[in-house]
């Protein structure tokens, strides 16, 4: 589901020590934050647009996206995390997620301000996740990394969206697809 920092979303390195595995990460920035989720579950980034809006759903799910024919929820990520809505620019992007849920996985898209890098990072620069004093959820993430002088909060892409909401979501996305 989600990837702990010790454990799941490694990649492997021929310069990775046994002891200190690498991370490989892409580098999203979000209202002014950087944030970074595993590059085993990002499956593409595309540009912004074309997004048609789904009824009934919360408020962070913006609609659904044709992507080669297959119907990908895509929510935003900035209002997720109980902030404003993100708006539109040059740079924001669709960045595609594979993730698990109910022993099977499920394109999402999620909207971001940019995309700014994949990095590899050392297990050993990932700190826990702080108990309090982020803007967004603990449980959200899965801990916080120093890359160039400045803190990236890691994702827990299993808990941004929980087994139910995702669920939920992915049938009424595909609901509404078949409807329209």
């Amino acid at each position: 589901m989600g990837e702990p920092a010790s454990t799941n979303g490694a990649e492997p390195s021929s310069n990775a020590s046994p002891l200190r595995p690498k991370y490989g990460r892409v580098l999203l920035k979000l209202g002014g934050e950087m944030f970074g989720v595993a590059t085993l579950r990002v499956r593409e980034i595309i540009e912004y647009g074309n997004i048609t809006s789904v009824p009934m759903m919360p408020g962070y799910m913006r609609g659904v996206i044709n992507l080669r024919g297959a119907v990908v929820p895509v929510i935003d990520l900035n209002e997720r995390f109980g902030r404003a809505r993100t708006e539109a620019s040059r740079r924001t992007c669709i960045v595609i997620l594979e993730v698990e849920a109910e022993d099977a996985t499920h394109l999402l898209g999620i909207i971001v301000d940019a995309v700014s890098a994949v990095r590899r990072i050392d297990s050993g620069s990932i700190e826990p996740a702080p108990t309090f004093g982020t803007r967004i959820r603990a449980d959200f993430i899965d801990g916080m990394a120093k890359v160039n002088s400045a803190f990236v909060i890691l994702l827990n892409l299993g808990r941004v969206l929980s087994l139910d909401e995702l669920s939920m979501i992915s049938g009424h996305a595909t609901a509404a697809a078949l409807e329209a």
